[in-house]
């Protein structure tokens, strides 16, 4: 068995980055990538301006609290103030221009306008206050965005207000998957007394949707080898990445690892020292990565956020394949560990400051597919530890691993 580590690392090092882009529409970009780096094109904010409702002044205009100055002029957000004179202030708003001539800004909660001025009965201890500079946000001709990024509502907002209406980025990944074995029903069909339903296919179609892959074409094949080689061929021919799921244990109907060494790929890894999870294939097939999974839906789960995920974000061009890894304080004593590392299906539950308390699904088998939807991440639990409640650990947020 290959190390967790080793294997997480040798999947993610297979990854090809794309060589094409493409461009599309800002209201597209949600979730995509980016191909190239992105310069800003203006200043921003593109002239100092106001970050409060206010009054402008000059700061050497009122050393004191309890003085008045006569209000020049009342300017709003997109207006072009009068120079400020000495010895006055102009009215401002959140987002307004500052004046030539003023260089403070007092919010109006530190005043009291009347009809005889404005008093300042707070004044600031210095210059400068409540003044947004220029560029202070982004300079013109700096890079603001760089290729790899992963695209979400707030780089949208910083392309907008560059005013970028497109750009250019990596296509989406198309992922086939396969599942195999005589047992496995649709979901909506007769279920017969020795048939389950094929939840893996949904589920690692969701998984892929959910890292902005596209689960292009979608095989079931019953444990035969012609079928699971028909379908591999079909699946390679259409797609830049496949998974299956099943197939790939040590059992007489275990045929995927076979079939694929019998149609020319190349096996590169075959079972990985983890719990659940341990029957794990990668190997390459008319070149593209041939990832086989656990039949089990847990062990699918847990392989594919763990070890599939980074090759994804590789495929996609992500500059980050590897999501942080949090620590977090075990609520309860775990069983010694044995030889495999054990991933637990735990909520995380903050208690104040510091790290966040793991409570460990009661149901740790890898049948138990309801703790999949109850659970937040893994707490990683090393092979051979003997680890007691209060014992920190790494865990694996959902959140971060399959976003």
């Amino acid at each position: 068995m290959l190390d967790f580590d080793a294997a997480q690392a040798r999947l993610a090092a297979s990854a090809v980055r794309p060589e094409t882009d493409e461009t599309l529409p800002l209201e597209q970009l949600d979730g995509r990538v980016l191909a190239h780096d992105i310069t800003a094109r203006h200043d921003l904010p593109p002239a100092d301006n106001s970050a409060m409702d206010g009054y402008a002044v000059r700061w050497a205009d009122i050393t004191s609290a309890g003085l008045t100055l006569p209000v020049q002029q009342r300017c709003f957000a997109g207006q072009t103030p009068e120079p400020l004179q000495p010895g006055q202030a102009i009215r401002l708003f959140t987002g307004s221009l500052i004046p030539d001539g003023a260089d403070t800004v007092i919010m109006q909660e530190d005043t009291r306008e009347d009809e005889h001025g404005v008093t300042f009965e707070r004044p600031p201890k210095s210059a400068g206050t409540h003044i947004r500079r220029q560029g202070e946000d982004m300079h013109k001709d700096h890079v603001i965005l760089t290729r790899g990024t992963s695209i979400g509502p707030g780089a949208i907002a910083m392309l907008a207000a560059q005013g970028f209406t497109q750009a250019s980025v990596t296509p989406k990944v198309r992922v086939g998957i396969l599942s195999t074995g005589d047992e496995l029903v649709a979901p909506g069909q007769a279920l017969p007394a020795a048939g389950i339903y094929n939840s893996n296919t949904p589920m690692l179609a969701a998984l892929c949707r959910g890292l902005g892959a596209q689960p292009a074409l979608l095989r079931h094949a019953p444990d035969d080898t012609g079928a699971i080689a028909s379908a591999l061929a079909a699946l390679c021919a259409e797609c830049d990445l496949v998974l299956s799921a099943g197939g790939v244990s040590v059992g007489e109907k275990d045929l995927v690892k076979p079939v694929i060494e019998s149609m020319g790929g190349t096996l590169e890894l075959w079972r990985v020292r983890m719990k659940p999870g341990k029957p794990v294939a990668l190997a390459h097939l008319r070149g593209r990565p041939v990832v086989g999974l656990p039949g089990n839906p847990v062990s699918a789960f847990v392989v594919f956020t763990l070890l599939v995920s980074p090759l994804i974000r590789g495929m996609q061009g992500r500059h980050t394949v590897y999501p942080p890894v949090r620590r977090g304080v075990l609520a309860h004593s775990g069983t010694p560990g044995g030889e495999r590392d054990d991933f637990l299906r735990v909520q995380a539950h903050q208690q104040g400051p510091g790290t966040p308390q793991l409570t460990a699904h009661p149901q740790q088998s890898s049948g138990a597919q309801a703790s999949l939807a109850w659970a937040h991440g893994l707490a990683r639990i090393p092979a051979g530890a003997r680890l007691h409640a209060g014992a920190e650990v790494d865990w694996y947020a959902f959140s971060d691993w399959l976003a």
